[in-house]
């Protein structure tokens, strides 16, 4: 995945982590576009966090429109996850915004591990009610 090559990740709990190290061996990549001031994403969040926890073979890259990093460290605590995210404000989190055009929040862009683009609404995928496996196993295909 090009865009984290040699890219930091950062978890809730302000450790950090290589993108190479914790992205190795997974099939599929959903950049998760979200913030906590936001109330369709504070909707969002919890049933995301549902459908990771039931699925393998994938990894969430949170990229936060928050406030300020504490803001999105609350946020990741609180609501999320245990998924990875994208160092606050750094160019990294723009470069992603400008090279999937988010315009609103919450957005979820799925990727393959090569790149590839699957969907950029992967919201509307997660809240089909098709079950979390079938949905993976579509983006997969």
């Amino acid at each position: 995945m090009d865009s984290l090559k040699g890219q930091t990740l950062v978890k809730a709990d302000g450790s950090s982590v290589s993108a190479d190290e914790a992205l190795a061996g997974k099939d599929l990549i959903l950049f998760y576009f979200s913030a906590h001031w936001c109330p369709p994403c504070r909707g969002f969040t919890p049933m995301l966090k549902d459908f990771y926890e039931e699925v393998e073979g994938l990894e969430i890259v949170f990229v936060s429109s928050d406030r300020s990093p504490g803001d999105m460290t609350s946020y990741m605590k609180e609501s999320h996850g245990d998924w990875l995210g994208v160092e606050h404000g750094s160019q990294l989190a723009n470069d992603l915004k400008k090279k999937y055009e988010v315009s609103g929040i919450p957005f979820l862009v799925v990727v393959k591990a090569d790149g590839t683009l699957v969907t950029k609404d992967g919201r509307a995928h997660v809240c089909s009610g098709k079950a979390p496996k079938q949905t993976v196993e579509g983006w997969k295909a």
